[in-house]
């Protein structure tokens, strides 16, 4: 159970601070930045009406594709909690880290300005109690890798199984790894889009949460006219007058803009289109599930390892083993996360009971020379010189719903080709 201090310096940092939440951090230079509390919680203190008022204030978020209830959503962010850390987010920035921790402070839950990162924080009840911890470097990724890399290390074995998700273990507000590995949580939508504005019922109160943002003490630089923690952490005199003339217009002493607003509503309340399926032969189907079974059970746990060993040989910035092993890890995560889309969305098309060429099929072709014999497959697994063509191809499209016994004619940048299809199995 590492704290955030000897967490940063197991890595090799200088750690810096800490400060409650709200307050200054004193950094103008790059680095990493650590929320925690005090002491680990064995409850998750997740507050169910946080949860509402943001399901609330926006209208496209979804938890397994439904709309949520306030305890539903809360239930879900316990299920990521980890009773016996401390550490709550690792936040990074290749700018400086006042602004950035400033930002993070002052974004509302739901917005996406002026820095949504870490924004499952703004959920805690008890959140003005958390402190900050940070350490200037400009080796930022490699440092965000090898921290959080450390911190699932430190995660027992009897808490890892409790989690809705074990496969990506990460501090309760990171929803992604340095190299792009994401929870698998459920929640969609989660953010208001950039031009949205939130519904007037929500503005009338702030959630408990960001609240000591506001009550911070203010430090030498707080209240300087052009001040980065100014800018962050308080609206300027314009965008208040522009909110004072959403609220005026939103309950109704102005009614010029109603009928826009009607209508943006009405469309984030919309259900999100389904993905479009990728069709796949029974065939094509195996080969992605063994070439992912082997990504997941060989692959990754190597590169792990080769990047722990990396680790320990010294300085990350000056570490070309530690530098390949990241970018091998980086294309694995990648080609595991691409099956995986593929899979989700996959329709198996069953050959058996038809006798049309379908995705699936194995074609033979008679043309006035030759005969060839080509794999009808999704466009995921195509392969012309291996015989396996995309049904989204000329030749593939031509042929799909023909028969033995069928001609073909497919026109191609170099003429017509003249084909018969003499079996279909």
């Amino acid at each position: 159970m590492p704290g955030a201090a000897e967490l940063l310096k197991t890595v090799g940092l200088l750690a810096d601070g800490p400060v409650r939440w709200g307050a200054q951090v004193r950094s103008r230079r790059p680095g990493l930045f650590v929320v925690e509390f005090a002491e680990p919680l064995a409850h998750a203190p997740v507050d169910a009406s946080i949860c509402g008022r943001w399901i609330e204030r926006v209208p496209t978020l979804r938890l397994d594709g439904k709309r949520p209830d306030g305890r539903q959503l809360a239930r879900r962010l316990a299920a990521f909690w980890l009773p016996s850390q401390t550490v709550l987010y690792i936040g990074t920035t290749t700018k400086a880290l006042g602004p950035r921790a400033g930002a993070l402070y002052a974004t509302e839950l739901g917005s996406r300005r002026p820095h949504s990162g870490g924004h499952w924080l703004k959920t805690l009840r008890g959140l003005d109690q958390a402190r900050v911890w940070w350490a200037e470097t400009g080796a930022v990724e490699e440092y965000e890798d090898a921290l959080l890399a450390t911190f699932a290390e430190s995660v027992p074995p009897a808490e890892l199984t409790a989690l809705h998700d074990a496969s990506v273990v990460l501090p309760f507000a990171n929803l992604e790894s340095a190299i792009g590995m994401r929870k698998h949580h459920g929640i969609t939508g989660s953010l208001l889009a950039a031009e949205e504005r939130a519904p007037t019922a929500v503005r009338r109160s702030v959630a408990p949460a960001t609240a000591p943002a506001q009550r911070a003490a203010p430090s030498r630089t707080a209240g300087r006219a052009g001040s980065p923690e100014r800018s962050a952490a308080a609206p300027s005199r314009a965008s208040t007058r522009q909110a004072t003339a959403r609220h005026a217009a939103d309950t109704g002493s102005a009614i010029v803009g109603q009928p826009a607003r009607r209508a943006r509503s009405a469309a984030a309340t919309e259900e999100p289109p389904k993905p479009a399926p990728t069709y796949l032969s029974p065939a094509g189907l195996e080969r992605l599930e063994a070439e992912l079974a082997e990504l997941r059970d060989v692959q990754r746990p190597a590169i792990v390892a080769r990047i722990k060993a990396a680790r320990e040989l010294g300085d990350l910035r000056e570490n070309a083993d530690y530098e390949a092993a990241r970018r091998e890890q980086s294309f694995i995560e990648g080609r595991i996360q691409a099956i995986e889309a593929i899979l989700r969305t996959a329709h198996v098309v069953d050959e058996a009971t038809v006798h049309e060429v379908i995705v699936g099929s194995t074609v033979v072709l008679e043309t006035a020379s030759d005969t060839l014999e080509y794999s009808i497959v999704g466009s995921s697994e195509a392969n012309p010189a291996a015989g396996r063509v995309s049904y989204v191809s000329p030749l593939g499209r031509a042929l799909m719903g023909r028969r033995a016994g069928d001609d073909v004619v497919v026109r191609t940048p170099s003429g017509e080709r003249h084909f018969r299809v003499v079996e279909v199995r």
